[in-house]
């Protein structure tokens, strides 16, 4: 069993990444298996916690957690032409201590999600470039914005068929990536 970590960058109970996020986590095929992981409840990252500050228990099951994965979904909205904080702080504190990173080598796909026309695009790109200095391959083609998605949700949250379909492509692609590195 494939285990892929799927990463919310929104706290909101009925945020639109989630409801994108779950759509995405039904179209993995058989023998993948999607597991969300908590990042709200992680204290803000402070080095002092490597040092002479105990590390918070939240820190050292979220590093678990990342390290039994085989690769990792992020969906995120843009706040600021840039991602949430809350989802930076969960790369910085699965990524440290310096030199026991667990994300690196996990192959990554991002969906950015927005009720605006633009898509979440410098939330993507940003995203892209925090995983590019983790060791992360990410699915380069094709990327996977998602605009205006108002307009693509229906009263229970599911994805038009057009956005479902190109979803399932991205999957797929994801999965290839996910194969190579995991082979």
């Amino acid at each position: 069993m494939v285990r892929v970590g799927v990463v919310v960058g929104s706290l909101r109970k009925k945020s639109f990444s989630k409801q994108v996020a779950t759509n995405v986590a039904s179209l993995f095929a058989p023998g993948y298996e999607t597991e969300y992981l908590e990042i709200g409840n992680l204290p803000l990252f402070n080095q002092d916690y490597e040092g002479e500050l105990e590390t918070p228990a939240e820190y050292t099951e979220f590093r678990k957690k990342v390290s039994e994965l085989d690769a990792v979904l992020f969906v995120t909205p843009e706040y600021n032409r840039s991602i949430p904080a809350v989802l930076k702080n969960a790369l910085d504190v699965a990524s440290r201590p310096y030199g026991e990173n667990v994300w690196s080598g996990k192959p990554a796909a991002i969906v950015s999600v927005s009720p605006g026309a633009l898509a979440g695009f410098g939330a993507n790109h940003h995203l892209r470039q925090v995983l590019s200095f983790l060791n992360m391959p990410v699915v380069q083609q094709p990327e996977a914005y998602i605009g205006n998605i108002y307009e693509l949700l229906d009263e229970n949250g599911k994805l038009n068929e057009d956005t479902t379909q190109f979803l399932q492509t991205f999957v797929d692609t994801f999965t290839d990536l996910i194969k190579r590195y995991n082979a």
